[in-house]
């Protein structure tokens, strides 16, 4: 199984599992009854910790696309229920707004902070500034 993963992007790393794993299901690619890799195994490949592949595996079972049986593994049921595009662009928005802000506060912003300059960036945005056009002076 081959899974890319973008340390650089925002979403989090077990979303990108997950999101990985339903498309090679979808796709074809994973079949129903084939075997994934455990957790450790597959945490080893991509060097990460495996409580990140534990937590993609868990949400993979609770929406029925894996089944882990204890002792046996953990394999494919079948391709992932159809969700609606505006779900998954309401998820990715959220996903990005949810990394940003735990960003900002891994820098040491504060909600104060944030909140005045997410404002102002709004406003410029529903304005129709460009991008390079929403800072605000002197920042």
């Amino acid at each position: 199984m081959q899974l890319r993963l973008d340390f650089q992007d925002k979403v989090p790393i077990y979303t990108q599992i997950v999101d990985q794993v339903k498309s090679l299901v979808a796709g074809g690619a994973l079949r129903p009854g084939d075997q994934l890799p455990t957790v450790r195994e597959l945490a080893a490949d991509l060097r990460i910790n495996f409580n990140t592949v534990a937590r993609a595996y868990r949400l993979l079972h609770e929406e029925r696309v894996l089944s882990t049986q204890q002792g046996r593994g953990t394999y494919v049921l079948g391709p992932p229920p159809a969700v609606e595009p505006s779900q998954l662009r309401s998820r990715r928005l959220r996903e990005m707004v949810q990394g940003w802000l735990a960003e900002a506060e891994r820098l040491g912003y504060g909600p104060v902070e944030v909140g005045q300059l997410w404002a102002e960036s709004f406003a410029a945005w529903t304005d129709g500034r460009p991008a390079e056009d929403r800072q605000s002076p002197g920042r």
